[in-house]
């Protein structure tokens, strides 16, 4: 059983009534300061709040913008992620310097591991940022026919950091994305028509006109080429061994390789059936006997 000692009640009331004096006082004697910190913390919880608010708004515009030009969710994802880091960081520092925190050394500390995560991570950050910019600015899509980087294929997969390309023998190409966008892309899918250039030459004995009609009957017979533009067909030069013609038809880029076997043919064919030679390289040798 517990034993109260006479007086100690009396003692703890003393203490307790002093220690809220000693408060009072010092309310009284900081009043201005305490007004001032607290006034600042809800400027700085205002800050937080404003800056939490204008983040979403602002990633959530980006990414409808985004999604609405088609861009890759994984990259739409990424982007606002990051922006939303970069605001709220902003925004923390913002509302520390606001209540008195100095927050020089935060930002060197931030600035000095960004650069050493950006010199770590240069290759791959160069490869992001390429694949941003094929997936913004769109100089192909997946299904083109390109070639870019030196390598040729169709474009299956545009990813973050590479793209995915099939050749015509049908192997799997990984390209870097920033090697693609750091050479010349040619896309031969871009445009619904495409010109075949031929060239085919025939000897100078061969009858030149009735070579011309027999080619404009051959592109004329083919539904595959188109009447508009007109094919052209013209003596492009006067080499060393033929007469060179020059065969410009127009197709649909769709039908471009097959037009083009199947012309090569149909002209050999042809021009051996009304006997117009195609010559080939030949050297005559002549030999003199002497006396």
């Amino acid at each position: 059983m517990a034993v109260r000692l006479p007086g100690t009640h009396q003692t703890s009331d003393l203490n307790m009534e002093k220690n809220m004096q000693q408060f009072l006082d010092f309310l009284e004697k900081n009043q201005q300061l305490i007004l001032s910190y607290s006034v600042k913390v809800l400027v700085a919880l205002v800050i937080l709040y404003l800056g939490r608010w204008l983040s979403k708004s602002l990633t959530r515009m980006l990414e409808k913008g985004l999604i609405h030009r088609k861009v890759d969710r994984a990259v739409v994802s990424f982007l606002s992620g990051i922006i939303q880091a970069a605001i709220m960081v902003a925004t923390i520092l913002i509302a520390l310097s606001q209540v008195g925190i100095q927050t020089a050394s935060f930002i060197a500390i931030l600035g000095a591991a960004g650069l050493a995560i950006a010199l770590a991570l240069q290759g791959s950050l160069s490869n992001f940022a390429s694949g941003v910019l094929i997936i913004l600015f769109r100089p192909f899509r997946a299904g083109d026919f390109v070639d870019a980087a030196g390598v040729s294929g169709v474009v299956e997969k545009i990813e973050i950091f590479q793209t995915v390309m099939k050749s015509p023998d049908n192997k799997r190409i990984i390209v870097p994305n920033s090697q693609i966008t750091g050479s010349a892309i040619i896309n031969y899918s871009a445009e619904k028509t495409r010109r075949v250039d031929l060239t085919v030459g025939i000897s100078y004995d061969s009858d030149l006109k009735k070579a011309k009609q027999l080619l404009e009957q051959i592109l004329k017979a083919d539904s595959r080429i188109l009447a508009e533009p007109a094919p052209t067909i013209a003596v492009g030069a006067l080499a060393d061994s033929s007469v060179n013609i020059l065969i410009r038809p127009w197709v649909n880029a769709a039908d471009y390789w097959p037009v083009y076997w199947d012309s090569l043919e149909k002209i050999k064919l042809t021009f051996d059936e009304h006997q117009i030679v195609i010559p080939f390289p030949q050297m005559d040798l002549h030999l003199k006997k002497e006396k």
